[in-house]
C-alpha cells in the first residue's frame, strides 16, 4: 500500500522525532537491495567509480559471450535458439541493473547496442526465418530489445548519438536485412 494513500500515516511519519525517522529509514533500506545500491552510488561513489563499473559491465557482457562460444553453435536448433535467448536476457539484465544503479544513459546505451551487435554479428543464422517456436520467441524478444534501444537512442543527445552511431547503424541494418525491424 502506498504512503500516499494513507495521509495520516504520512504525517505521523514525518513527525516522528529525527533519530526513530533516522532508524526507521536504516531499516527500510536494508529491506531492498537496488535501493541500498543506487544510495551506495549516489552517496559514497564519485567518476572514477562510475568507469569502473562500466568497464566492469563490458567485461561481464564480453566474457557471456567468451563463454556462451562452446554452448550456442551458428546452427538453426532449437537449444542454439534458446541458449541465445538465455544469454540476452542475461546480458539484458546486467545492463538493466547498471542503468538503475547509475542512470547513466551513454554506458547503458553501448552495453545495448553492443550485446545486440555481438549477437547479430556471432549468430547471424540464428535470426534468419524458421518454422521452429524458439527462434520465433527469440525474434520477438529481439525485436523488443531493437524497439527498445532505437527509441533510448533517439533520446539520447545528438553529441552522444555521434559517437555511437556506426554500431547503432549496424544493428539497424541487419535487423532490417532480416525482417527484425
Amino acid at each position: 500500500m502506498s504512503l500516499h494513500k494513507q495521509p495520516e500515516l504520512k504525517d505521523a511519519v514525518l513527525n516522528l522525532p529525527q533519530k526513530e525517522k533516522d532508524k526507521l529509514l536504516v531499516r527500510l533500506v536494508s529491506k531492498d537491495k537496488m535501493l541500498m545500491k543506487q544510495l551506495h552510488f549516489q552517496l559514497l561513489e564519485n567518476q572514477l567509480d562510475l568507469d569502473d563499473r562500466i568497464e566492469s559491465l563490458k567485461e561481464s557482457l564480453r566474457e557471456l559471450f567468451s563463454t556462451s562460444r562452446h554452448a550456442i553453435k551458428n546452427i538453426p536448433q532449437y537449444t542454439n535458439y534458446k541458449e541465445l535467448q538465455a544469454l540476452l536476457r542475461q546480458g539484458s539484465g546486467m545492463i538493466n541493473e547498471h542503468e538503475k544503479v547509475t542512470k547513466d544513459k551513454y554506458s547503458e546505451m553501448e552495453c545495448r547496442i553492443y550485446l545486440l551487435k555481438e549477437a547479430f554479428e556471432r549468430f547471424p543464422s540464428l535470426f534468419e526465418a524458421s518454422a521452429v517456436h524458439a527462434a520465433f520467441k527469440l525474434q520477438v524478444y529481439v525485436k523488443a530489445r531493437l524497439k527498445t534501444t532505437t527509441n533510448k537512442f533517439d533520446k539520447l543527445h545528438e553529441d552522444l548519438q555521434f559517437d555511437l552511431n556506426d554500431d547503432m547503424q549496424k544493428i539497424l541494418d541487419f535487423a532490417v536485412r532480416l525482417h527484425l525491424i
